[in-house]
């Protein structure tokens, strides 16, 4: 790309088109910048789909329920519950002091939450912090898919 430099003091020139060098024109700097965008975006559905393949194999696995809401939630939060159980297992079995007899009633719990919307509002929720939430979502009758809760 041609720059106009006519419009800079003299001592200016220079040092100005040195750095203009050492830079993409505008249309390099938008392709690359949309290449960027494209490739994170690739990466993330990538990532999600990885996810997504992890989180059903558990739940086929582990026989949890399959999971109510709205469409769009499903996915996201059979991913969310994945992701919370398992960190839960991690801090309160594998790292914890619980043995498989404990989990085992958690777990009986965990099966009776099948709202898609629920499990996404945990997913930034400790994994210790489960069997807290489940109870209290037990006392509070959620089980059932109601998209005004």
């Amino acid at each position: 790309m041609t720059h106009n430099l006519s419009g800079r003091a003299a001592d200016q020139r220079a040092g100005f088109a040195r750095w203009l060098e050492g830079r993409d024109c505008t249309d390099c700097w938008k392709a690359a910048r949309d290449s960027d965008t494209q490739s994170k975006e690739a990466w993330l559905a990538a990532k999600r789909a990885e996810e997504q393949h992890a989180a059903r194999q558990w739940a086929e696995q582990f026989d949890m329920p399959p999971l109510a809401g709205p469409e769009r939630a499903l996915d996201w939060g059979e991913r969310s519950r994945h992701q919370l159980v398992t960190a839960a297992y991690n801090v309160l079995v594998s790292e914890g002091t619980w043995d498989e007899a404990d989990w085992a009633v958690l777990e009986d719990k965990i099966r009776t939450i099948d709202r898609a919307g629920w499990w996404i509002d945990q997913r930034d929720t400790e994994g210790a912090d489960l069997p807290e939430l489940l109870d209290a979502a037990a006392s509070g009758d959620i089980g059932t898919e109601n998209p005004f809760r």
